[in-house]
């Protein structure tokens, strides 16, 4: 088996993507075989863009390409399609194929092999249905994308509805790409994802929370969201949200900044939900526990750090020891925004975050658990409450050295045995 060569620092050295490609393509040719590139990288190498990743489009079998190569995956054998790892890349090789019977929507029950021009008419949109020879440098297009990519337009390979009804996920892909490149939808293309939008609830939420990630951080998110709401397609991925809901939402995603995260641009578009129901429609997509935690966190704490202004210093350290704390900050000055209100509270707490200065908004504590139950607190809750008053007491100034703190904590035992 043929490893990687290592550099000076014993690391596993990794190559260039297209110099992998390049050594993939070459091998191929050298074997007898048709090796071209495919899909997206060819749309974005005429768009003078550098691809992420290379796919290879080739004649040659799953078996045969393994032979070719010391180290292969073939995890998508049945599909034609074989990994081939080299120093460092994965480049995906797949043999010409035509689609047959897509019964769930998604992917199709068994391939047959065929050549480039009917590989080219089983994919999605003319733009991706494109071959490059890399050694000779010609771009082989047997569907119109370069046509189609000079005029900015998406339109699906075929007939629209035979597309879409073989896989529902690229009516999602369409706007994806379209909102991306910002290009319009060919009228056919669009009015058969008008159709047929409600096939979307049969692919599954995985699939559909990847393509709505890529959507929500794309720069463009807002014309990609309006795309989205406006095919019906929004009404499928969020069922029971009224059409207000999603609009106001949408303004919000329109005034994120370039670069946003997938938690602040989907607590954006869920801005007038509250946040049960949109931990409910994040579940219902299957997101992970930690994204569900950030868009729950910033819709609930939205109006309490409104309601809290102004913080005593204790409380404002609190608030600025948060992960979020900035993105909730954006999110209230958004929705002020569009919706006519004051800002004038986050103005105000503006000016209190200057007026800390460089004072540390997170020391260490003066007194740990070990300490409190030394005192005469008692293990449990107990500790939990005092521990929480003390640091706050410490962040407000008022607890200045582990001396204090104890004196502090002796005060607190007293008081507490006295109310119980």
């Amino acid at each position: 088996m043929t490893k990687a060569p290592k550099n000076k620092s014993g690391q596993r050295r990794v190559i260039p993507p297209f110099r992998a490609v390049q050594h993939v393509v070459r091998t191929l040719q050298r074997g007898g075989f048709e090796a071209l590139l495919a899909g997206g990288c060819v749309r974005d190498k005429l768009l003078g863009k550098i691809p992420k990743d290379y796919d290879v489009a080739t004649n040659a079998v799953p078996e045969e390409v393994v032979r070719l190569f010391p180290r292969t995956l073939t995890v998508g054998a049945q599909f034609g399609v074989v990994i081939v790892l080299y120093k460092g890349r994965q480049i995906e090789v797949a043999t010409f194929r035509s689609d047959m019977n897509y019964k769930d929507g998604r992917r199709p029950e068994k391939v047959v092999f065929t050549d480039a021009r009917h590989d080219a008419l089983r994919r999605d949109f003319t733009i991706n249905g494109m071959f490059y020879d890399l050694l000779v440098g010609e771009v082989i297009d047997y569907v119109g994308g370069k046509r189609d990519l000079q005029k900015n337009i998406i339109r699906a390979i075929g007939d629209p509805l035979e597309r879409f009804s073989e896989d529902h996920l690229r009516m999602l892909r369409a706007v994806r790409f379209a909102a991306r490149l910002q290009f319009k939808i060919n009228p056919q293309t669009w009015q058969a994802i008008l159709q047929l939008a409600p096939l979307l609830e049969k692919i599954s939420s995985e699939r559909i929370a990847a393509e709505l990630e890529m959507i929500l951080t794309d720069p463009h998110r807002g014309r990609g969201a309006r795309l989205v709401f406006d095919s019906g397609l929004l009404k499928v991925i969020f069922p029971g949200l009224e059409d207000e809901q999603l609009l106001t939402g949408m303004k919000v995603l329109e005034r994120l900044p370039r670069r946003c995260s997938f938690d602040l641009a989907l607590a954006g578009l869920l801005i007038e939900t509250d946040s049960t129901q949109a931990e409910q429609l994040c579940r219902f997509l299957k997101l992970s526990n930690r994204l569900r935690k950030h868009v729950k966190w910033l819709l609930s704490r939205r109006q309490e750090l409104l309601d809290a202004i102004p913080l005593s210093k204790g409380n404002l350290k609190s608030w600025l020891n948060e992960p979020l704390f900035e993105s909730l900050v954006q999110l209230n000055r958004i929705y002020l925004r569009i919706t006519g209100q004051s800002q004038s509270s986050l103005r105000q707490l503006r000016r209190q975050i200057k007026e800390l200065g460089v004072e540390p908004i997170a020391p260490a504590p003066f007194l740990n658990g070990h300490d409190l139950i030394n005192l005469g607190a008692t293990a449990g809750p107990m500790v939990g409450q005092l521990a929480e008053e003390l640091y706050l007491a410490q962040l407000e100034d008022q607890v200045k050295s582990p001396a204090e703190a104890r004196a502090w904590v002796k005060t607190w035992l007293i008081r507490h045995k006295e109310n119980n």
